[in-house]
Order: structure tokens, then C-alpha cells, then sequence
């Protein structure tokens, strides 16, 4: 019940003062920190429970096979998923469900369809996740293909399956579809929430609709919320307009406190139309407010261990061989075309010292740790907690071309695959 709650301190002291527990007290407990997102207090949670002897459920698995999507542990997911088929739980749905999600976040998506296809009567949660799992890497076509035959199974869609197909739809420029999903949503009876809202505003805003994306949210019925400016803030960026970046900054300001997601966004659309004093003007208001800028890392998993590394970083041990690499792969790099845009560099500095910084973004570092320690069949599959920035996206272009290995990035918003000069968003992202 404390768990159910949110009351994780009350349930755990209960937890702990019972003379005996089943399989359901732990359940209970690690699908409380995981659904908090204390991931790893209920990976320490499970692993004790395997320890003990305890015959872990369905329930219990599925917990951990989303804390372990969450946290992209690919070996550890792969471990549960085994034990999954060794207690024949692997046709449950909310097992299932779990690992189509762990898949598709780690960046396996041929696995997420495996066991979709395998679990023989899938629920709403099943049906949703793999929607999604479509959605972030730019499968659309399979993305619209499955909701019509979840329709023909009899399956109702929920809001989630609609935020999952505008999503689908945002991504790959379809306008006229996603204001399909978006009315036929209305027709069965669900009211839009401010994420729909906003994921429709982020289509036409990708398109370059913008009077059209801000009609919508004059028109809503609800009060747009940060997310809702942050989606026009970003189809400003995206074509340049300032002016109109500026006025949906100042109706986020009027809802108090923001988050420094916003505030860099308006800070790269100032950069991306040369307006530099403004940008500087932004990141000033941002400080002046006390709002910290979120630190982008990335990561990438070796084995059982996870390398993190930040902008500029040199703590890893192997820092050395890491930088060496880039080095040697930049020159091929622009041997093969690549000229740096340090438009994305905010900071006032000479532009040799733009194209140093830049170089050394954290996805980059990390893609250069997979390079030097996998081998040359093994795809690099790398994680980041931020939007990846333009020339980053360029130069992993020209790093998948230049060593002929197979790259891929989840940022914030989507998957994306690097093979042979090219990314599956087609760049558009």
C-alpha cells in the first residue's frame, strides 16, 4: 500500500520488520522504486531476492525489465529475458511489453520485434509499446501499418497509443496523417492532453508550419504548458524564426519557473539566425533566474560496466587512446568533406577554439571508446540524456563512413542510425 502511495521510507520499514516475506512483498517493493525511479535501488532489491531463493513472478521480471530499459543494460536485460523463457513467462504480456521496451531503447530493434511477434495475445501495453518503439526509430511505415492491425484485432487504442502515433508521424513530416491520428483520438473519446498538444505543435513546427502550429495553441482548451511552447520553440529554431522563438519564450517566462531545456533552446535558435548577443542575452537571464544548465553526458555499455563521459572529459582511464582517436578519425573525416559548423558553439570565442570544443562533445568521445574497444562487426550503440547538437549529427555521418561501422545514437528524442555516410532520420529530427 506505502509503495502504491509513493510512500517508498514507510513501505521499505515495513518491508524490512517482516518476519517473513513472499515472492509478492518483494514484488511489491522493487515495483515501487522502479516506478519512482529508483532504478538502482530495486536492480540491489532484485538481485538480494535471487540471492535468498526467492521464486520471482512475472510481475517481478517485468519490473526489472523496465528498470533495466531505462538504465539501457542491455546484458543484464538479456540475463531476465532468460530466465523469462526458462519460467515460460516470456508470453506474458507485461513481460513482453517490458522487453519489446528494453530492446527498442537500447537500440536493438529487430530484438523489440521478435518478441512482439512471439507473444500471442498482446494487450493495449503491448500493442503501445511497440508502437513507440517504432515511433523513436523512424520505422513509420511499420508504426502505421500496426495500428491498423491493432484496430483489426479488436484492440482499443488509449491515449498513449495516439501520442505514440503523432510521435510516429512528428518525426517523419507526415502533417496530413498526424492530423488524422489527432481528430480520429477526438472521435473515440479521449480529450488530447498537453502532450498531444504539444507533439502536434513539434509537427507542424518541423514542417515549417508555424502560423498553423500556433493557431493550435491559442485554440486549446487547456493552458498550454512548457512542453507546448517548447515544441514551437523548437520549429523556430529549426527555420530560423527569431521573432516568434522570442514571443513563445516570453509566454513560457509567464509560467514561472522553467527548466534550462527551454532556455537552451532559445539560446540555439538566437545562434542559429547569427543573433549571438541575444543568445548571450538568454544564457544571462538563464544564470540571473538560478537556472542550471543540465550537463550532457553519454554513455555506452561495456559487458556488465557503463562508461559515462562528459563534454571535454579526460577522467576515463583510457582518455589517452580516446583522444588520439579522434584525432586520427578527424582527419579522415575531412579528407572525406566534413567542415565543422561551430554555429553551435554559443560561447564567444575564436573559431579555432569553436572547432576544439566541438570536437570533443560527449557523444563523440564515447563513439570513439566503442571504436578502439569492440570489435569491427559489433554495432557502436551509444546513449545521451540531451538533444544531439547539428554538427554532431553531421560528423557521426562521416565517422560511420570513414571506419565503415555501424553507429547508433539515442538522444532525448529518438534513435538514430549511422551507416555508410547516412542516418535513418533522413535528417529530419
Amino acid at each position: 500500500m506505502y509503495s502504491k502511495c509513493g510512500e517508498l521510507g514507510d513501505a521499505r520499514k515495513v518491508f524490512n520488520e517482516m518476519p517473513e516475506r513472499n515472492v509478492v512483498s518483494w514484488s511489491g517493493m522493487i515495483f515501487g522504486y522502479a516506478q519512482l525511479g529508483e532504478n538502482e535501488e530495486a536492480l540491489r532489491l532484485f538481485k538480494r531476492a535471487v540471492v535468498e531463493g526467492v521464486d520471482v513472478n512475472d510481475f517481478t521480471c517485468s519490473s526489472v525489465i523496465h528498470v533495466c530499459g531505462n538504465m539501457t543494460l542491455l546484458e543484464l536485460g538479456k540475463q531476465i529475458h532468460g530466465l523469462c523463457l526458462k519460467k515460460s513467462y516470456d508470453s506474458s504480456s507485461f513481460v513482453g511489453s517490458g522487453l519489446v521496451s528494453l530492446y527498442s531503447k537500447c537500440g536493438i530493434i529487430e530484438g523489440a520485434y521478435r518478441v512482439f511477434d512471439e507473444v500471442p495475445i498482446k494487450n493495449v501495453g503491448m500493442w503501445n509499446a511497440m508502437l513507440l518503439a517504432c515511433a523513436q526509430h523512424a520505422h513509420t511505415g511499420k508504426a502505421l501499418d500496426l495500428f491498423h492491425q491493432m484496430q483489426n484485432a479488436g484492440t482499443k487504442p488509449n491515449f498513449i497509443t495516439f501520442l505514440s502515433m503523432l510521435y510516429a508521424c512528428s518525426h517523419a513530416g507526415l502533417v496530413t496523417e498526424g492530423q488524422y491520428y489527432f481528430d480520429l483520438m477526438k472521435k473515440c473519446g479521449i480529450e488530447p492532453g498537453d502532450q498531444h498538444y504539444a507533439t502536434l505543435v513539434d509537427l507542424l513546427g518541423r514542417a515549417g508550419k508555424l502560423k498553423e502550429a500556433l493557431k493550435v495553441i491559442e485554440e486549446m482548451p487547456i493552458q498550454p504548458t512548457e512542453s507546448v511552447w517548447g515544441a514551437l520553440l523548437t520549429g523556430c529554431r529549426l527555420h530560423g524564426n527569431t521573432e516568434l522563438a522570442a514571443y513563445a519564450a516570453d509566454r513560457v517566462f509567464e509560467l514561472g519557473d522553467v527548466g534550462s531545456g527551454l532556455f537552451m533552446l532559445l539560446c540555439n535558435a538566437y545562434a542559429a539566425a547569427g543573433r549571438l548577443e541575444d543568445a548571450a542575452k538568454a544564457r544571462k537571464m538563464l544564470r540571473d533566474r538560478g537556472v542550471k544548465k543540465e550537463t550532457g553526458l553519454s554513455w555506452v555499455e561495456e559487458g556488465n560496466r557503463v562508461h559515462t563521459f562528459a563534454a571535454g572529459d579526460r577522467r576515463h582511464p583510457k582518455s589517452e587512446e580516446i583522444y588520439q582517436k579522434l584525432e586520427e578519425l578527424g582527419s579522415d573525416m575531412e579528407r572525406a568533406g566534413y567542415v565543422a559548423d561551430t554555429s553551435y558553439v554559443l560561447q564567444q570565442m575564436d573559431d579555432d577554439t569553436k572547432k576544439q570544443a566541438i570536437r570533443y562533445h560527449s557523444e563523440r568521445l564515447a563513439i570513439a571508446f566503442g571504436l578502439i574497444s569492440f570489435p569491427p562487426e559489433r554495432p557502436i550503440r551509444i546513449m545521451k540524456n540531451l538533444r544531439i547538437c547539428g554538427d554532431c549529427h553531421t560528423a557521426i555521418k562521416f565517422m560511420s563512413k570513414c571506419t565503415g561501422r555501424a553507429i547508433i545514437v539515442r538522444d532525448n528524442s529518438r534513435f538514430h542510425r549511422f551507416e555508410n555516410g547516412k542516418c535513418s532520420c533522413g535528417d529530419y529530427w
